[in-house]
This record gives structure tokens, C-alpha cells and sequence, in this order.
């Protein structure tokens, strides 16, 4: 059976408090998921001083000014911050990622002994950034969101270029609005990304609810990420396009049975559970009415009743001009025994 990986986006949720930090890995563990992911940057070198927030950002955030820099200022975990984080992870049994931003953060989650990479959205078209990455790690996940299929795949030319196997490489099809609107969703992206790139192909889901993460893991996505929160009315960015504990766990429970439900041989047969049912449901041949020894039946004669563990009826036509051996009752179940 594929095990699809969940990887549980905390991403900046902790508002800058590893408190909050420690309790979303603890969150995340409790759902089930394989990963407890984080973001990895200084503000400096992610954005200018310049730079005013996104249109959801100032939707969801009330307070403070327009600019990006001080908002993701406040939501910077610090080196520190990051190695304790690991350590917990460790503790809590739950694998640590960290999306880096910039090149020196990608080097600082090297040196933390992180082997996979998870490329953001908006550094797919980041030359020296993904060339860098391709140097540090030996598994990479890429966001696609806001991008073009030719966008995707120089990027996965980069690393292949490079020297990482396109086994060791999935793309996420992705859709960078929060949330987004059902009608952009677009999953059936995915499997084109699997189709013209040859590589393995899951979903990063910024849309409300659960459904479409478990309809992705339905078409073949083999890693799903999801940003989830202690709180959705928390003062933040990201909470209220995020899932709640009890939302994160239904979701990866829910996906965990499709997984179980596409695991069969693919052989349309019966399943061992259903097959004490079979006499139950369906019918056999009856009689309608009485008739005497030497009658010639004919379909009026007939009757489908249940159970269904006599002469079936898709054997009608050779029931009928057969000649009855002896007297039977009413509603009797005929046997190929009564006849001649």
C-alpha cells in the first residue's frame, strides 16, 4: 500500500513564540502527520523595507502598519529557536522540515543535518536559489503555485542538471491564494505536472476544508501539505486559511482510508466481506403458483424472490420449456433437480 507523506505546515503560526511552535509540533504529532514543517528566514533577506503586504495579508491582519518587512520581523524564529525546535521534534517522535527563503537559511537547515528541501512558490524562478538548494540537499519538494508548466520544469531541470534523480524530486501543484477559491483550484494540474516532468507529483492546498487534499491524494498525489493553527482567529497572516487541530487530524485520518480504499488488486470481484451477502441480496428462480407433475414452464410461471442461492435468474431462458418432475408448491425454489 503507497503511504502518502503529510507534511503539517505550522509555517509562521507561532506568531513568533516557540511556546506556540511547541505546541504545534505537538498538534501536528497527534494528527498524524509524517512532518511538522516551519519557515526559515531572516526579513532582510527575504523582502525590502519597501515592500507592502499581500492583499490577504492585509485582510488578516488588522493591526500594525502595510509593510511586509515588520510583519515577517515579528514571525522570524531565530537559530536558537531552530535547534530546539529539532530537539523537540526528536523527543515527539514527528519529522522537522523548514522551508528556507533565502541561500543562507538553506545553508543553516544543512547544517542542522535536514536532507530534504522544500522550494516555496515564489523561488521557483530563483536561479541562484535553486542551484543552491540542488548543492545542499538529495530530495526536493517544489511549490508550483503562480506557476507556468514551462516555469516548472526549468526548475526541475535545475536539479536534475545537478545531478538529483527525478525520483528524488516531487512537485507539488499548488495554487498561491489564501485561500483559494475553489474554482482555481485546478487538480487536474497534477497530473499533467506528472505526465510532461516524469517525476512525482502531490499538492500543497490553501483552500478551506478538507476535501480537496483527500481528492488529490484519490488521483495519485504522493505528499499533501496543509497549513494548520492552534487558533484561526489568531492575529496572524495565515490562521484563518489554515486548519484547526481537529480539521488537520479528520483530514489525515480521511486520507490514511482512501489509501486503504485504493490499495485493492484493481480485479472487479467480491470482496471477502461482502461475500456472505450475496444469498441475502440476491434472488432465484421461484415458482409463482402451484403446478403439476409434466408442466411446461414458461416465464409466466416465474417469480425472482429471495434469497439468492438457488437457480439465478440470468438463467431464465433455460428454465423456461423445462418439464416439471413433480408436483411443487406455490413460491417453491426450483432446483435443476425438479426438472427434466
Amino acid at each position: 500500500m503507497n503511504r502518502t507523506i503529510v507534511i503539517a505546515e505550522a509555517g509562521v503560526n507561532h506568531d513568533g513564540s516557540l511556546d506556540v511552535a511547541f505546541r504545534l509540533v505537538d498538534a501536528a504529532k497527534a494528527a498524524g502527520a509524517d512532518y511538522v514543517k516551519f519557515q526559515t528566514f531572516k526579513a532582510e533577506k527575504l523582502v525590502s523595507k519597501s515592500a507592502q503586504k499581500a492583499e490577504y495579508q492585509l485582510k488578516n491582519l488588522t493591526s500594525g502598519d502595510n509593510s511586509q518587512y515588520s510583519m515577517l520581523k515579528k514571525l522570524e524564529l531565530s537559530e536558537a529557536d531552530h535547534y530546539q525546535l529539532l530537539d523537540y521534534c526528536q523527543e515527539r517522535d514527528i519529522r522537522f522540515l523548514s522551508t528556507g527563503f533565502d541561500t543562507e537559511s538553506l545553508e543553516f537547515l544543512a547544517s542542522l543535518g535536514v536532507t530534504l528541501c522544500k522550494v516555496p512558490s515564489g523561488e521557483i524562478t530563483n536561479l541562484p536559489y535553486l542551484r543552491k538548494a540542488a548543492s545542499l540537499f538529495k530530495d526536493i519538494i517544489i511549490s508550483t503555485g503562480m506557476a507556468e508548466l514551462s516555469e516548472v520544469r526549468d526548475a526541475v531541470q535545475v536539479f536534475v542538471e545537478a545531478g538529483i534523480s527525478t525520483d528524488s524530486i516531487t512537485v507539488l501543484h499548488c495554487n498561491t491564494e489564501y485561500p483559494t477559491p475553489m474554482q482555481d483550484v485546478n487538480l487536474k494540474a497534477m497530473l499533467q505536472l506528472r505526465e510532461e516532468l516524469g517525476v512525482n507529483t502531490g499538492y500543497s492546498d490553501h483552500t478551506l476544508g478538507i476535501e480537496v487534499p483527500i481528492a488529490a491524494v484519490a488521483l495519485g498525489a504522493v505528499v499533501i501539505e496543509k497549513h494548520f493553527t492552534l487558533d484561526k482567529n489568531a492575529e496572524g497572516p495565515d490562521h484563518k486559511a489554515s486548519l484547526d487541530p481537529k480539521e488537520l487530524k479528520s483530514m489525515i485520518e480521511s486520507i490514511r482510508n482512501i489509501e486503504v480504499a485504493l490499495s485493492g488488486s484493481g480485479v472487479k470481484s467480491p470482496s471477502n466481506s461482502e461475500r456472505k451477502n450475496i444469498a441475502n441480496a440476491r434472488k432465484s428462480i421461484h415458482l409463482k403458483g402451484p403446478v403439476k407433475k409434466g408442466r411446461i414452464l414458461s416465464e409466466e410461471d416465474l417469480i425472482m424472490l429471495r434469497p439468492g442461492d438457488g437457480i439465478s435468474p440470468f438463467d431464465m431462458d433455460r428454465i423456461i420449456g423445462k418439464v416439471v418432475k413433480s408436483d411443487l408448491p406455490e413460491l417453491h425454489k426450483l432446483a435443476w433437480t425438479d426438472l427434466i
